[in-house]
């Protein structure tokens, strides 16, 4: 149980660092607070796809 525990807490930890680092790079490249809200909801794709695109 408490193996289960602690990877629901990584997980949960890596979804908020994902949206965070995603609204980040939206507001710094495009400077518009609703495609940092738009991005911050998708996350991690798009941090892979800023990634892999620019």
């Amino acid at each position: 149980m408490n193996g289960t525990a602690t990877r629901f807490e990584i997980t949960k930890a890596g979804v908020g660092f994902g949206s965070a680092l995603a609204m980040a790079i939206s507001f710094h490249l495009n400077e518009s607070v609703f495609w940092a809200i738009v991005h911050g909801l998708f996350g991690w794709l798009y941090v892979v796809w800023h990634v892999l695109f620019h």
